[in-house]
């Protein structure tokens, strides 16, 4: 037996018309009908599945799970949420693990961007 990957992530929101607009918009994840998307990975692609202690601040503790997309170019992601008006929440951080920068959707979870 093994974990073969993510089969996916869920959630609630009040305005999921709105959501999906933002995701397009800011992150280019096109949703259908029936409010989702496959995002199927590429051959360099790793998925980090980890746990952070209850008074992390990693992320913000109201926050039960963070999302991570692994991304090509960063600074041109960086320069696209500039041009768009989608504020980073802290500095970029670069670490021998990568570069990471993050944003907040419009429910005000905060999304993580890396560049390995």
């Amino acid at each position: 037996m093994k974990i073969k990957g993510f089969g996916g992530v869920f959630w609630r929101s009040k305005d999921v018309d709105s959501l999906k607009k933002w995701y397009e918009e800011t992150l280019g994840i096109s949703m259908g009908d029936w409010n989702a998307t496959i995002i199927k990975p590429d051959v360099d692609n790793e998925t980090i599945f980890s746990f952070f202690k209850e008074d992390s601040e990693y992320f913000p503790e109201n926050q039960s799970v963070m999302l991570n997309f692994q991304v090509e170019n960063i600074e041109a992601w960086i320069e696209h949420f500039h041009k768009i008006g989608v504020r980073l929440l802290k500095e970029p951080e670069k670490s021998e693990y990568g570069t990471f920068v993050w944003i907040s959707d419009p429910d005000g979870r905060w999304i993580e961007m890396w560049e390995k």
